[in-house]
């Protein structure tokens, strides 16, 4: 809606450094801007707009007016972090679960499920039960090279240890001494009465 005002408030506006209403509006994502002529009650529509205000506030603009009419159990973002592009969780296909996928913006993939970049060779339960530092791609080669050469972790200080030859009794670098194959603690005896071995 405009009314008789209007161009000439707008030009004011952007040409006053921006005034105070457009830089805030448009940063927070609203989408809804009303006229600036005092006593209107219509709102600014960005065609209206589009020949006088840069294109990158524009664009901003158009983005949070398309972002605004996806239902927010819709929408999510690109988990990669330097790209989070607005996504649509489009659960058109009932029953179909899908696992993984690629981000139109970065070309990256991402675990559907988890939210996460993708998790490979890993299933969206183990990677739940991972701490927060244990989930980036590095550690995650790393667990699953370990769990392809049967390494097992210090029960003390998380380590990977590898058995190359002799009995199950384990002494790691942090001095703690286990049973390789069950973990429990052993002092010096190299027999483990937990699991017989």
């Amino acid at each position: 809606m405009t009314c008789s005002g209007f161009w000439d408030a707008l030009i004011l506006i952007v040409q006053s450094a921006w005034g105070n209403m457009w830089p805030p509006k448009l940063q927070e994502n609203i989408t809804a801007i009303n006229c600036p002529v005092p006593g209107c009650n219509g709102f600014l529509e960005p065609q209206h707009c589009r020949s006088i205000l840069p294109k990158q506030v524009f664009d901003r603009w158009g983005d949070a007016l398309c972002e605004a009419v996806i239902l927010a159990s819709e929408k999510f973002y690109c988990p990669i972090k330097d790209c989070s592009a607005l996504l649509i969780d489009d659960q058109s296909v009932e029953n179909e679960v899908i696992m993984q996928s690629e981000c139109p913006d970065c070309n990256r993939l991402f675990c559907v499920q988890c939210k996460v970049p993708w998790h490979s060779g890993m299933a969206c339960s183990d990677f739940q039960k991972l701490k927060e530092d244990e989930r980036s791609n590095e550690d995650i080669m790393l667990m699953n090279l370990a769990k392809s050469k049967k390494w097992i972790r210090c029960p003390k200080c998380k380590f990977y240890v590898e058995k190359s030859s002799g009995c199950l009794f384990m002494r790691c670098r942090c001095g703690h001494t286990f049973c390789y194959n069950c973990g429990a603690q052993l002092l010096n005896e190299h027999y483990c009465r937990n699991c017989k071995h």
